[in-house]
């Protein structure tokens, strides 16, 4: 979605003619209002839309618990924005000005990833989290989480058994698709404290390292 309407109008025509079914909108009142009418694959959002701008919208939609990628265009060449955004819940930004051809590749790599919203209860062993809710409980008692410790325990759940590295982590859980800066200091200290909440005194612990290649969250699977 684009403030410009004559850039909104080429980018909208470019997508149907590579055949994707496009609806645009003109503000950020008009976005919502779509956003709550009918499902999308995919949102294409300007960060500097008149009335609720971009950003404003991507907290609406991610607080409605829609898990849609969303790419966002912005004018915004400062690190801190780029990270802000991601940080949101973007899954990838576009600097202006950009190439359609780099627009359409990115659409399609975000629409290729898996999506982490089906099923709303994940479970491994007496550990529930209620993916709708936000909510895990371990014996039946209500662990308190943070959203951040949420997303990362979602994410080990739906590969439980498998190794989860850092990079996989960086990239799916914290949206972060180019490597700025390293997060394996700070995914580390999320984990640490992640794990307390998870293991309560004499209770097995669910979360293994694997040292230099990432963590595990049960047994090693087939």
């Amino acid at each position: 979605m684009e403030d410009e309407d004559k850039t909104r109008a080429s980018v909208a025509e470019g997508f149907r003619l590579e055949g994707w079914e496009v609806v645009a909108a003109t503000n950020g009142e008009e976005a919502v209002g779509l956003l709550e009418g009918q499902a999308f694959d995919l949102l294409v959002l300007d960060w500097m839309l008149p009335g609720r701008d971009g950003l404003a919208i991507l907290r609406h939609a991610r607080a409605r618990g829609l898990h849609i990628p969303v790419l966002m265009l912005t004018a915004r060449r400062e690190l801190d924005d780029r990270v802000t955004g991601l940080e949101t819940g973007a899954d990838d930004y576009l600097p202006k000005p950009f190439a359609f051809a780099e627009l359409i590749a990115r659409c399609r790599a975000l629409l290729r990833r898996p999506l982490m919203s089906a099923g709303q209860f994940l479970e491994y062993g007496d550990l529930q989290l209620d993916t709708r809710a936000r909510a895990a409980r371990r014996a039946g008692e209500e662990i308190p989480l943070t959203p951040r410790e949420v997303d990362i325990l979602e994410y080990l759940l739906r590969y439980q058994g498998q190794v989860v590295t850092r990079e996989m982590l960086e990239r799916d859980v914290w949206k972060q698709t180019r490597r700025f800066t390293s997060l394996d200091n700070v995914i580390d200290v999320h984990m640490m404290r992640l794990r307390r909440k998870l293991d309560p005194e004499g209770a097995p612990a669910l979360i293994q390292t694997l040292r230099g290649v990432g963590y595990r969250l049960g047994k090693e699977g087939p």
